[in-house]
């Protein structure tokens, strides 16, 4: 089949490498672009979050009020920092690589994720999506979203696997690997000992309010909605099958854009939120190669 009518047959009636062709067609316009969306979701979900703690403090907020705001900020934390796991922020040129490393520092301070120790495992589960022994998100496979649930409270029982820590001692002891887990321990030690200076002093109801709790309910959403939706049941691991487009009964804005993550698995490089875009424009070729288009 001649270029030009490869452009005007039925996607079913494509090889492999003209499907291929066509999707990097559509995926290049959109890969590249800088997400103005994206960086100022991450800086001022961070503001929202530091607000808090004056305005609870100084009495101007109360803490009913101020806990329910923190646990938004933490579940949305995470995305912004994902695109800086990618480089997304920096797709326009090196002078932009510290802009891109300061939003994945920074946007995750309210879920305490270290960043290098983030951006490591998830290139790992890129390379090994669904790999039982390398993914390590594998371990969020459950069955239904009630046992996923369930599933991420029992990760985080004392004694139980760290599948990130099982990841950097599997990556060897590299100095970026050396430098993801102190800057990681530094992180998570800071953590703890504001938290147990502001109870301290007398603010333990805050502290738990606007941070220690948050962070607790909206990792639980985090892993069911980023980890375990977009790949259930995690059978498959080829390119075009280890993860799905679904749609969510409440809509992909409280999926976290997830509806569309087999767009991200493919080109990693487009910003999430043109994602949505670029699958219904691809939709054609991804059903022609027999991608997963499913309910939640």
């Amino acid at each position: 089949m001649s270029i030009a009518e490869a452009t005007t047959a039925p996607y079913s009636e494509m090889s492999d490498r003209e499907l291929a062709r066509a999707e990097l067609t559509i995926a290049r316009k959109y890969i590249g672009r800088f997400s103005w969306f994206m960086a100022v979701w991450g800086l001022g979900n961070l503001v929202c979050w530091l607000a808090l703690w004056p305005l609870t403090l100084s009495g101007i907020l109360p803490l009913w009020m101020a806990f329910p705001i923190a646990t938004i900020n933490v579940i949305l934390c995470y995305l912004p920092s994902h695109e800086a796991q990618h480089t997304n922020f920096s797709t326009g040129g090196p002078a932009l690589r510290w802009f891109n490393e300061f939003i994945g520092y920074v946007s995750t301070i309210p879920m305490v994720l270290p960043f290098k120790i983030a951006r490591l495992t998830h290139m790992e589960h890129h390379s090994h999506t669904n790999d039982p022994e390398l993914d390590p998100d594998y371990g969020v496979k459950a069955d239904s979203w009630q046992q996923a649930l369930l599933t991420a409270y029992k990760r985080r029982q004392p004694g139980q696997p760290n599948a990130y820590g099982e990841t950097l001692n599997r990556l060897g002891d590299g100095p970026v690997v050396k430098r993801a887990g102190l800057e990681g321990a530094v992180q998570v030690l800071t953590f703890w000992a504001i938290i147990s200076a502001l109870a301290w002093s007398g603010h333990a109801l805050e502290a738990a309010a606007i941070w220690w709790l948050p962070r607790y309910i909206g990792t639980f959403y985090i892993s069911l909605y980023l980890s375990w939706a977009p790949h259930f049941p995690a059978p498959e691991q080829g390119r075009y099958r280890n993860t799905r487009h679904f749609t969510h009964p409440l809509g992909n804005i409280l999926a976290l854009g997830m509806e569309d993550h087999i767009i991200h698995h493919l080109h990693p490089a487009i910003p999430l939120d043109l994602n949505a875009a670029a699958y219904r424009e691809m939709k054609p070729i991804l059903d022609a190669r027999g991608c997963r288009d499913e309910r939640f």
